[in-house]
């Protein structure tokens, strides 16, 4: 139970990340945070009992500078939801494909970098997509690091985080 993820608010409400249950009741002994959500029990010594919490909230405001999604394979897969960018089949086995080849100066960004087949990839090749006749289903974009897309994994086995993190 110490290690159990605990939802960490701004002073405004505004989700910033997720800690641990033990690191949460840290910054609460201490007066950095308060209780928002007990959603798991108590811990008892001998002397106190305290909340386990689900959600705190930090009493100062932290401010911190735009949050980005870092690029990745998985994070490219995640974008395009598993989903093959040219023929929009759903992939259990995705593999990623430059846009503008690497071998014709194509650079390793959000916005040259899709979710493809292997069929799809392998009959694009080293091509650009006017020469291999293709094109895409959607332009590629960074997505946005809104607290949905960056906590969405945690929203499964917390349900009551939901309402914190839906507004941002």
């Amino acid at each position: 139970m110490k290690e159990a993820p605990v939802l960490v608010l701004n002073a405004n409400f505004e989700p910033l990340n997720v800690c641990s249950s033990r690191r949460a009741l840290g910054l609460m002994l201490t007066g950095k945070a308060t209780l928002v959500m007990n959603g798991r029990g108590e811990i008892h010594t001998v002397s106190r009992s305290f909340p386990i919490p689900s959600v705190i909230r930090l009493e100062r405001m932290v401010i911190r500078p735009r949050r980005r999604v870092r690029l990745s394979k998985r994070e490219i897969f995640r974008r395009d939801d598993y989903t093959c960018q040219y023929c929009g089949k759903r992939l259990r086995h995705p593999t990623v494909d430059h846009v503008i080849p690497k071998r014709l100066g194509g650079p390793h960004t959000w916005e040259n970098l899709v979710t493809a087949c292997a069929s799809c990839n392998h009959r694009k090749g080293g091509r650009t997509l006017e020469q291999a006749h293709m094109r895409l289903l959607r332009p590629p974009r960074e997505p946005s690091a809104s607290a949905v897309y960056v906590l969405e994994h945690y929203l499964r086995g917390h349900e009551e985080w939901r309402p914190f993190i839906e507004g941002w």
